[in-house]
Order: structure tokens, then C-alpha cells, then sequence
């Protein structure tokens, strides 16, 4: 079976698409932890309602985080930590030991960085005019957005576009994209 974590800071509907996808048997994983550094975020609620194990980060400083959660995830198998709308920046702890992915919402290197998630790069797409969004699947490294690209999925920018409106479609495409990453990934593990 290939292991995933999950880190989510908010609502959590990505890590609510992987749940169903591998309830159905479309995908061949198990969630073995949800991570969020909120304890308010629903996606903790989502985990709980499908019995996944889920942990609050207590520290605030990103070393004391990194530590924390390399002593958290050593109880765990883990093949893959998926960030699913986590809004923190991973220390080199957890970068060096484990392969971890993120869903961007918007096509890398343009509308990325510190301070670029959620409706931000909707509004910034929007009003720079854009005619192509999309979403951007890439590895973790130590600056915001700027891992190795796994993946992009273009999504049009219609003229009459609303932020929320772009980010309606580019979430749809998102989940489709790592979705199938993850069945990628799950196909050639080599257990």
C-alpha cells in the first residue's frame, strides 16, 4: 500500500478528493496522517469523519516545527506527504527525509512565492489580465514554489472572469491533476 500524509491548513476539500478517490478504489493508498498547523481547519474534522489519525502542530518557530513533526512522522510509514493547501514553508528536516509534493494554483514560475495562495493568485491572475491559468503540481524545496515541476494543467481565463470564478475552475482541475499524480506515484512504488 503507499502511504501518504497529508498537511492542510484549511477547509480541506483536496484532501476530502483523495479520501473519496481511495474509498472508491480509484486510488491504491492509505492516508496515514492529516497534518494542519490550525487546529480550526476542517479538514481535521474531514480526517476524524473517515477515522484517519490527525496532529495539530504545537510549535511556532519553523525549527521547532521541523523538529516536531520529524519526531511525529517517525511513527508513521510514509511514502509521500502531500500538501493539500498547507500555507506554511517546510523546513530541510522534513524536505531531506521525504519525498513531498504541493498543488499551486496558478501555472509556475508566474503568480508564485510568499504570500501567492488561495484567492490571492486568483485576484493577481485576474486583474493582470491573463488568458491562461492553471495548476502546478512540484516538488517541495526550501523557498515557496520553486520546486521541480511534476505536472502543469492549463485552465482558460475567460474576459468576464470573477476571482472566484477562475478559482472554481482551477480547484476542479486541481484535484483531476493530483489525483493522477498520486495513482502515478502509487503504480511505481516499489513495494
Amino acid at each position: 500500500m503507499y502511504n501518504l500524509v497529508v498537511f492542510a491548513s484549511g477547509n480541506g476539500t483536496t484532501l476530502q478528493s483523495i479520501i473519496d478517490n481511495i474509498n472508491s478504489g480509484n486510488l491504491k493508498a492509505k492516508i496515514q496522517l492529516v497534518i494542519s498547523n490550525n487546529p480550526n481547519a476542517y479538514a481535521l474534522s474531514r480526517a476524524k469523519n473517515d477515522n484517519i489519525p490527525t496532529y495539530v502542530i504545537k510549535n511556532k518557530n519553523n525549527t521547532d516545527i521541523d523538529n516536531e513533526l520529524l519526531e511525529v512522522l517517525s511513527h508513521y510509514e510514509v511514502d509521500l506527504i502531500v500538501l493539500a493547501g498547507y500555507l506554511k514553508l517546510i523546513g530541510s528536516g522534513l524536505i531531506n527525509k521525504y519525498k513531498i509534493i504541493n498543488t499551486h494554483p496558478a501555472l509556475l514560475p508566474n503568480y508564485g512565492g510568499k504570500g501567492m495562495y488561495g484567492m490571492n493568485v486568483h485576484r493577481a491572475v485576474v486583474s493582470a489580465g491573463e488568458k491562461k491559468s492553471g495548476v502546478t503540481l512540484h516538488y517541495v524545496n526550501e523557498k515557496y514554489d520553486s520546486g521541480d515541476i511534476i505536472s502543469q494543467t492549463v485552465v482558460d481565463v475567460y474576459p468576464d472572469d470573477t476571482p472566484e470564478d477562475l478559482s472554481a475552475r482551477v480547484q476542479a482541475a486541481e484535484k483531476i491533476q493530483l489525483i493522477n499524480v498520486l495513482k502515478d506515484f502509487s503504480n511505481n512504488c516499489k513495494k
